[in-house]
């Protein structure tokens, strides 16, 4: 399996609240949560790991690139500025394509390994069929959570800002893809969309089939005060 992990944002709001670090090199239990990520993907098997970083985040560019000589899978690092995560993913993409299925997170997503791994598993069991897998939570800590509707088989039927009767789910930041959506990126990115959560809105309606997979508990570390729960949820 191939992964990417968005870390090119600017992490304003944990500056504002004191936090030194950039977000990625924020430390959960003592790790950096850029590297906790990449630990846990390693276990998984990874084939590859890319990241994006800003240009103004020297300091973790440094330390992917210190970091990386270690690692026993390839290692790609884009530094690029970007406007929004799913332009940070079309910067990632042409690194994915024609690898298959890969998995995509943002870096300040907290979740425990063991969930990861199962779902990892399962989204390389699906058959070929399916064309994405996100992981999903009925936890709800965010400040402005994306929903996910669903049937009764999981598939995913739509992406909503605004919670309807019956949907449980919202999304945990985390979206296994296979090759098929990238050509949906690219035209979303030639209209003009932005956004992550509009992006998936076009891959639902460009006819994809997307499961979706409980994952338990998924926590973003956005303020300062999120640093102790997410070390709270993983002790």
């Amino acid at each position: 399996m191939n992964f990417g992990i968005i870390a090119a944002g600017e992490g304003s709001r944990l500056v504002q609240e004191g936090v030194k670090y950039p977000k990625p090199l924020v430390r959960i239990d003592g790790k950096p949560m850029i590297s906790r990520l990449i630990d846990i993907f390693v276990s998984c098997g990874a084939e590859s790991v890319s990241v994006i970083v800003n240009q103004q985040m020297t300091e973790v560019a440094d330390f992917l690139r210190n970091m990386s000589d270690s690692l026993p899978c390839t290692f790609n690092l884009i530094v690029k500025s970007t406007p929004t995560s799913m332009h940070s993913f079309y910067e990632l993409s042409s690194l994915m394509e024609g690898k298959g299925r890969f998995i995509l997170t943002t870096v300040d997503t907290i979740f425990r390994e063991d969930d990861f791994r199962k779902y990892v598993e399962s989204f390389m069991a699906a058959p070929e069929s399916v064309d994405g897998m996100m992981a999903v939570t009925t936890f709800i800590d965010d400040e402005k959570p994306l929903y996910v509707a669903t049937d009764a088989d999981n598939n995913i039927t739509a992406f909503l800002d605004k919670p309807e009767p019956g949907i449980k789910y919202i999304s945990g930041g985390i979206y296994g893809l296979s090759d098929k959506s990238i050509p949906v990126l690219r035209r979303c990115i030639e209209e003009g969309v932005g956004r992550m959560r509009n992006y998936q809105r076009a891959l639902v309606a460009a006819g994809l089939t997307l499961k979706a997979y409980d994952m338990n508990k998924i926590l973003d570390v956005d303020h300062a005060s999120d640093i102790e729960k997410a070390e709270e949820f993983l002790n």
